[in-house]
């Protein structure tokens, strides 16, 4: 990716509409007990409805929660905002406490062992669950448990309008351009921020893992970066033959529809409404588009019950949500302004420059250097593959760094900061010395602590210290309690309105 002399004229002439990008957090956390195991109690009633409050909620798992921020035109807002919700989830979880890594804390090895996440009467609440069980006899509840950050970004109008974007459909082209080259060089990300090299061996079911042991308890790689992102993480045997496109809306809603209309051998055996049992919505190789596991998505808001690709195709991209984020477990809330800041700097250059269409032949080129990277990307000298040629890691990264620090300058300029330039001069003394990567702090504590669960307790007990000494915004608890309180009325108002039997529900909620 190389900016063009006119690309950077334009961005220069921004404006105000750099200070207006747009950004927001979804961030998963595991709710653990004081021994460090999977918590099995029920998402707790204080912190509201897991289906209809709009800050908290849980992702595959009853205990596995999901904080959500707003939108917001500032780094600084945006991590405020999730400090907050923090605090109010931390007062109200009594003894238990946020497990702050991305691979999971002590596990049970039966399938009951990880509760899936339940969300009441309501057909939509059954069918939500109904997705979360068929995942779990798809792929394991194990992996599901894996947790991360998703980070979504828009572009403000008055930045559209400065590169000469006028109307919707053309925003949507930009947005598909900006996701073919985030994919090409995603695997930059899980470089500069992985933060998974290591599992505890609860996590390991098979004994093919391929991984060393670092100490009793604890398995590894010396040079892994994101195991999350790896063979242990979201893989799928039936999804390994699905080529989604983003060459355009039109090209990745055909190849997303085939996914979610193709039945999969591999799933029939799998009751789908077999005397009113529902362990799957349906045999399809995707129930809905959401188990489709990628480093990015085209979204768009979505009335509930609407779905996902009906909405894109309707109205086309509002933003894009970043999915290769794993949890930084040095800081509190799992990510923090630098981070935030070379995102921001990354996907302007990905939308900025030139983006080839997309091919299957590359897509498994992208996994190569992905997998590469997360197993081995702290490796000097580790190779990857480049338009059908070899390149060192470290000189690819030192070129995109270098753009990056082109779009960095401007965003200061406008900013009247540093703060972009110093995100990327972090970001290049990473690539200059692999021991300042997090997954390469993360290795020298497990040293230290001797085991990934002491490790990671540790830190979780600190971070809950943290926010039990540091006062939330002002009104923040209040508001969240409110917001929890409503949510729940909201919850029993939407499940005595339901009108349709559940299956009539889930043939409507799946046509497409």
């Amino acid at each position: 990716m190389q900016l063009t002399q006119r690309t950077l004229e334009k961005l220069q002439s921004a404006g105000a509409g750099l200070s207006q990008l747009q950004r927001g957090i979804e961030k998963e956390s595991l709710r653990v007990a004081t021994d460090g195991s999977l918590s099995k109690l029920p998402h707790p009633k204080a912190l509201g409805s897991a289906l209809t409050h709009s800050a908290i909620t849980t992702d595959f798992s009853e205990a596995q929660l999901e904080l959500i921020t707003g939108v917001h035109n500032s780094p600084e807002a945006c991590l405020t905002e999730l400090s907050d919700i923090h605090h109010f989830v931390h007062a109200n979880l009594e003894t238990e406490l946020l497990w702050p890594s991305s691979m999971p804390c002590i596990i049970g090895t039966e399938n009951d062992a990880i509760p899936i996440g339940k969300y009441g009467t309501s057909n939509i609440g059954r069918t939500k669950t109904v997705y979360r069980r068929g995942l779990g006899h798809r792929y394991g509840r194990l992996m599901q448990t894996i947790s991360g950050i998703h980070y979504n970004f828009s572009v403000p109008d008055d930045l559209w309008q400065r590169l000469g974007i006028a109307n919707q459909e053309q925003k949507t082209d930009a947005y598909f351009s900006l996701i073919r080259n985030f994919r090409r060089c995603s695997w930059l990300l899980i470089y500069l921020f992985g933060a998974s090299p290591a599992v505890c061996r609860s996590f390991l079911q098979r004994p093919d893992h391929g991984l060393q042991e670092f100490s009793e308890g604890t398995f590894y790689l010396p040079h892994a970066t994101s195991l999350r992102m790896g063979r242990l993480g979201y893989q799928s045997d039936a999804q390994s033959e699905l080529h989604i496109s983003y060459n355009s809306l039109a090209e990745y809603t055909a190849t997303m529809r085939a996914g979610l209309t193709t039945s999969f051998p591999g799933y029939a055996h799998i009751p789908v409404n077999k005397d009113g049992d529902y362990q799957q919505l349906n045999d399809s190789v995707l129930q809905i588009e959401n188990e489709f596991y990628g480093t990015i998505r085209p979204k768009r808001s979505a009335a509930s019950g609407e779905r996902p690709l009906a909405a894109l195709g309707q109205r086309g991209v509002e933003y894009i949500e970043v999915r290769c984020v794993d949890l930084d477990p040095f800081v509190p809330i799992g990510i923090d302004h630098e981070h935030i800041r070379f995102l921001d700097t990354f996907l302007l250059l990905c939308l900025l420059t030139d983006s080839p269409t997309d091919s299957r032949r590359e897509t498994a080129r992208m996994m190569r250097n992905q997998t590469a990277v997360v197993s081995n990307g702290r490796q000097v000298g580790q190779q990857l593959e480049r338009a059908g040629e070899s390149i060192t890691l470290e000189n690819w990264a030192t070129e995109l760094l270098t753009e990056c620090t082109k779009v960095a300058e401007v965003m200061d300029q406008h900013a009247n900061s540093t703060l972009y330039g110093s995100a990327l001069a972090a970001q290049l003394a990473k690539v200059r010395n692999p021991n300042l990567t997090p997954s390469a702090k993360v290795v020298k504590a497990l040293g230290e602590s001797q085991s990934f669960f002491h490790f990671t307790m540790q830190r979780a007990r600190q971070h809950a210290d943290f926010f039990a000494g540091q006062p939330a915004s002002r009104g923040s608890n209040a508001r969240l309690s409110a917001e929890a309180h409503q949510s729940l009325i909201k919850q029993s108002q939407i499940e005595e309105a339901d009108h349709l039997s559940f299956t009539d529900f889930v043939n409507d909620y799946l046509e497409l």
